[in-house]
């Protein structure tokens, strides 16, 4: 999905808003079918949009289904051709196979295979066996491998939060794909992206070691960005990092496309931001549980336009 177009998905959306629609024209189907059959990303867009909406619109009856699907038969009519059809068939029937959680950036197969998991819009504490406390960030799967010489947590996706219990003999280690942490006595957090891990430390000390080998030791009130090729430099530590725990999204000049991904994890359904306006420095506080209050808050003091086609697929874009 990152890899469409906003202008592709927004289409994507506006065809699905008219298809469904009681009094949807014959040629509108057509206007429709001709957009699909223009690009690869168009279909992939209107697949996306399928499956949002199956997800949380489902089609009230076997009618309208029945009549894309006419539409789809009757393509002689048009210039699209007979595979450009079969094309179109393969897409509305692959409708319903995966629900929206497979098209959210934490991978289903992780979350449901991991010890601990949470989904959109959830967190979790849990208390481990040594008297470790983790706390779980929305969209985020975590492994406990506990054993006579070492705790290890293996972080799959997205956000924890620990505050590690002491113990001697045995260290406590946190993996991701990046590479492993070692704690030494503290409270820390630990974020995975696609691109690398994201570490913040407010109390005592974390020892990073990527998967090229490079290490270093990061203090408190620290952060450091480190990848499998490299480590970043450190900065200062990020409260927001914290915040999420009292369900508060706090930003700091942070660019509003950030801020909206963030947004996306608390948020069931499509949450997009225009890369128009996605760079526009955002400063305060926002609640990650209403999540209409948030987008209300960043409306009232950004030039930014919040565009709900349906409760499940809002756009954030310039306001002219």
């Amino acid at each position: 999905m990152n890899k469409l177009s906003h202008t592709s998905l927004e289409q994507a959306a506006q065809w699905y808003v008219q298809l469904h629609d009681d009094h949807v024209a014959e040629h509108e189907r057509l206007s429709w079918q001709a957009w699909l059959a223009q690009s690869p990303e168009h279909q992939a867009a209107w697949r996306y949009v399928e499956r949002v909406g199956q997800r949380f619109a489902p089609l009230q009856g076997d009618n309208e289904a029945h009549a894309i699907s006419h539409t789809l038969r009757t393509s002689t009519r048009t210039s699209i051709s007979r595979r450009q059809s079969l094309k179109g068939l393969l897409i509305l029937a692959a409708t319903g196979l995966t629900g929206w959680a497979a098209w959210r950036s934490t991978p289903m197969v992780e979350r449901l295979s991991a010890d601990l998991s949470t989904g959109t819009g959830e967190t979790r504490e849990a208390t481990l066996s040594d008297g470790s406390r983790i706390w779980l960030n929305a969209l985020s799967a975590v492994n406990v491998r506990f054993d006579a010489t070492q705790r290890l947590l293996q972080l799959h996706a997205g956000e924890v939060l620990i505050d590690t219990a002491k113990e001697l003999g045995r260290a406590f280690l946190v993996d991701t794909e990046h590479g492993r942490m070692r704690a030494l006595g503290t409270r820390f957090s630990v974020r995975q992206n696609e691109r690398n891990t994201l570490l913040n430390v407010y109390q005592g000390a974390v020892e990073v070691r990527n998967q090229q080998g490079a290490s270093l030791v990061v203090q408190a009130g620290q952060q450091l960005a480190f990848s499998i090729e490299r480590l970043g430099n450190t900065a200062p530590a990020s409260p927001s990092r914290e915040a999420w725990r009292q369900g508060l999204l706090l930003a700091d000049n942070l660019p509003l496309g950030e801020l909206i991904e963030e947004l996306s994890r608390y948020r069931p359904g499509h949450l997009h931001c225009d890369p128009v306006v996605a760079s526009l420095p955002v400063m305060g506080s926002f609640p990650l549980k209403d999540t209409d209050q948030a987008l209300r808050l960043l409306e009232a003091a950004l030039p930014i336009r919040v565009d709900k086609t349906f409760n499940w697929w809002v756009s954030v874009g310039p306001s002219v």
